[in-house]
């Protein structure tokens, strides 16, 4: 989930923020989201649909990349501008189940990949060190965009896919459109996560100290008691969202993987420096841990019932962003902001690409 240091001061659910809803979006714009000048055209809209419409990815694909072969959905034309979906912990690509068909009815060519250790994603190699540095996540999306001859697209995420989407913006812009970032700024700077929080932010991360003790990666080496825990955080970081059964099955399915307790631990302890870093990342981890601005156009969310989400309606990370940038907050929504919103979260994916 998110950097406990940057949201130091979100000792409640979304204390402090601004809300608002889809019907009334309101934004502290540096740019207009309509009309579209470059295009001579208004941004399209999209149409509100109820969330849970849409329950399944049409067959999932599969492409050698890097040191993986990743498992994705697409939607879309072919020939579309590209979007890349990257879903966060604990979640799968089902977190994006109703936003990939709004936006492929818009002529994206929508991509949704499992990050590594879930799903169907696998390493090529049993020798490959099962590392989660917030680089080799953003290095498997570069990869993935290669391996698919892709040069440039919209990334769009949330949790540890907004990390990965602003990793690859701020080391690689050249292959970024325009970016998502729910949650605002989300990369790690591991010196700085050193230093104790506030108390209620230190409740919040429970999971995180959990997970460095031999109790927690017990819990998490037990499939059945992993799927439990991940079941709990989503009840509690998603106070709102009534989901059913039959969705957290579909997703939990992708904790199955047999690799997802061993990125999943190594991901958290590291932030935390209880374990280093795979050392061929190092210099991409100094790069980032100087916390470099971002120039790409940029709409960050924030979901105002997400206990991670930080007051000031995104004051605090406005300064990481350099380049054409709205804010919104969204009403309503928790943590996994589109599954729960997911027009509101597609609407931010075209009004990013038309800044």
């Amino acid at each position: 989930m998110f950097n406990r240091r940057t949201f130091s001061k979100a000792v409640g659910l979304g204390t402090g923020a601004a809300a608002v809803s889809l019907a009334g979006l309101q934004t502290n714009a540096s740019a207009s989201t309509a009309p579209d000048e470059r295009a001579g055209a208004a941004t399209p809209s999209v149409p509100t649909v109820t969330p849970g419409t849409t329950t399944e990815f049409g067959t999932l694909k599969h492409v050698k990349a890097g040191v993986l072969d990743i498992g994705y959905a697409e939607a879309g034309p072919q020939h579309g501008p590209v979007v890349v979906l990257l879903h966060g912990w604990p979640y799968d690509i089902h977190s994006f189940v109703d936003v990939a068909p709004l936006l492929a009815d818009l002529g994206y060519r929508v991509l949704v990949p499992y990050l590594r250790g879930h799903g169907s994603t696998r390493f090529l190699s049993r020798h490959t060190p099962r590392t989660a540095e917030q680089s080799a996540i953003a290095l498997d999306i570069i990869a993935f965009m290669d391996a698919l001859k892709i040069e440039k697209a919209v990334l769009a995420g949330f949790d540890w896919g907004s990390r990965t989407a602003d990793s690859i913006a701020a080391l690689w812009p050249e292959r970024v459109k325009a970016l998502v970032s729910t949650g605002g700024y989300l990369i790690t700077d591991r010196k700085m996560q050193l230093a104790p929080a506030a108390p209620g932010v230190e409740h919040n991360w429970w999971y995180q100290w959990y997970f460095a003790t031999d109790r927690g990666a017990k819990t998490m080496e037990n499939v059945d008691e992993r799927i439990a825990l991940c079941r709990y955080v989503w009840t509690l970081v998603s106070p709102n969202w009534n989901f059913s059964d039959a969705t957290f099955a579909r997703t939990a399915e992708a904790f199955k993987n047999t690799d997802y307790a061993a990125i999943v631990l190594y991901n958290y302890r590291w932030r935390i420096s209880l374990i280093e870093g795979d050392r061929r990342y190092d210099r991409y981890e100094k790069k980032l841990a100087a916390q470099p601005s971002i120039g790409v156009p940029t709409v960050t969310l924030d979901p105002a019932l997400d206990p991670f989400t930080a007051p000031g309606d995104g004051a605090g990370y406005r300064n990481h962003f350099t380049g054409p940038y709205l804010h919104r907050t969204i009403a309503n929504a928790g943590h996994n902001l589109p599954q729960e919103a997911p027009t509101a979260f597609a609407q931010a994916v075209v009004d990013a690409d038309h800044l």
